[in-house]
């Protein structure tokens, strides 16, 4: 018996049933793979295609935990296996791997195809409110769904996700099913979220993504973050696979206090070849007011805030920029600084930090340490990675091992 048809639960049912299992899956929306469906924006970034030991690295919670799942069933693995179902894969960059189509629904429907073949019995509409022990408590005998139908089983997989993105039915189900069996849930967070700015001119910029640039996160004088990619501005703050992993990283001090977020718009220079390239440009529209002397530096949308931030009369003619003037924009080039005063909730989070102890929980076989023939798999579990599929690869692996070690 599996709870949920997510990732993990899909995966987890393929390989029971492979091993000579009767599987069931309850699920309680009306279909598999809902929160699969939105992943990657709808393309599914399915795994990453590099190394064990990279996967382990961009886990950011309990990573420790996961050797013995990645190690018996890496990316290549998971990539072989979806080509074997028909799936066709491409890699892009950052070794971030899609379904060819760019289509997540292929992604589900290749699974829920992998199931049937193998007679997997999907309930979907049922939502799983109990366990139900044996006389003795000592073992998970079945499922009770919340109509009071009871679904007797020899195991039990417990894969019903986080609490992220709750639309797609993410309601901690799968917690309250651990802390009847005595599991520790340790507390949970939006991860992998955007970040809340103070600042007002931010929300000025709303749309406005940015390409090679360097973010860095600091508490006071301490660097939290640093790193090199993509970002976006929204109307409440920032966001784009740089703050997300930014925002991953600096959870726990995000939620009890600000901390300054500084953008490089400029890293491939150093600030004397910045502002050799300020001089160059200034000497092209030296008769022109500053306002309109930036057009070949910046996006349009941004040289509003950035004429504003320098603190440089707009109007001024930029034959009149004092010396000062200028090294003052290079270094606001080379430093845009902003306050981040908290992330976003769970309805924006690409997954949950948080969830049933790794402690309680055998990591080379996914199996309870205090109840028999109790299982987890994926978000449900107390990890969490970094964006490029790093957190779908986790369910893939945990599921897999989940499947293999039913007995």
């Amino acid at each position: 018996m599996i709870v949920g048809a997510g990732a993990a639960g899909m995966m987890a049912a393929v390989t029971a049933a492979d091993c000579g299992h009767d599987v069931t899956v309850l699920e309680k929306n009306d279909r598999p793979g809902k929160k699969l469906y939105i992943t990657g924006k709808g393309r599914c970034n399915i795994t990453n295609d590099c190394p064990v030991e990279d996967l382990l690295s961009n886990v950011v919670t309990n990573s420790r935990f996961l050797y013995s799942a990645f190690y018996q069933f890496n990316s290549q693995d998971m990539m072989s296996f979806l080509e074997n179902e028909g799936l066709k894969l491409k890699v892009e960059r950052g070794k971030r791997v899609f379904p060819l189509s760019d289509k997540s629904s292929d992604v589900i429907q290749t699974l829920r195809q992998a199931m049937a073949k193998r007679k997997v019995v999907c309930c979907y509409g049922v939502q799983a409110a109990h366990l139900i022990f044996s006389d003795d408590g000592a073992r998970v005998n079945g499922i009770k769904s919340s109509d009071g139908h009871f679904y007797p089983a020899d195991a039990v997989i417990i894969a019903a996700g986080g609490l992220s993105y709750p639309s797609t039915g993410s309601a901690g189900d799968g917690y309250a099913l651990a802390k009847e069996a005595g599991h520790q849930v340790t507390p949970t967070m939006p991860s992998l979220v955007p970040l809340n700015i103070e600042e007002p001119w931010c929300a000025s910029l709303q749309g406005l993504s940015l390409k090679n640039v360097r973010l860095s996160v600091k508490d006071g004088k301490k660097v939290l973050f640093d790193d090199f990619g993509e970002m976006l501005f929204t109307h409440f703050g920032i966001s784009g696979p740089l703050v997300l992993s930014a925002g991953a990283i600096c959870l726990k001090q995000l939620n009890s206090k600000h901390l300054q977020v500084c953008i490089d718009l400029k890293p491939a220079l150093t600030l004397k070849q910045l502002d050799e390239r300020l001089l160059k440009d200034f000497e092209k529209y030296h008769n022109k007011q500053y306002r309109n002397a930036l057009s070949d530096l910046l996006p349009n949308k941004l040289i509003p805030v950035i004429v504003d931030l320098s603190g440089i009369d707009p109007y001024k003619r930029v034959h009149e920029i004092q010396k000062e003037e200028r090294h003052r924009l290079g270094a606001l080039l080379k430093q845009m600084t902003m306050t981040a005063v908290g992330t976003r909730g769970y309805n924006e989070a690409i997954i949950t930090r948080g969830g049933v102890s790794v402690k309680e929980v055998d990591p080379s076989s996914m199996a309870s340490k205090l109840k028999q023939g109790l299982y987890f798999a994926g978000e449900v579990l107390d990890l969490d990675a970094l964006t490029g599929g790093f957190n779908l690869q986790i369910a893939w692996s945990t599921g897999r091992l989940a499947g293999m070690n039913i007995k």
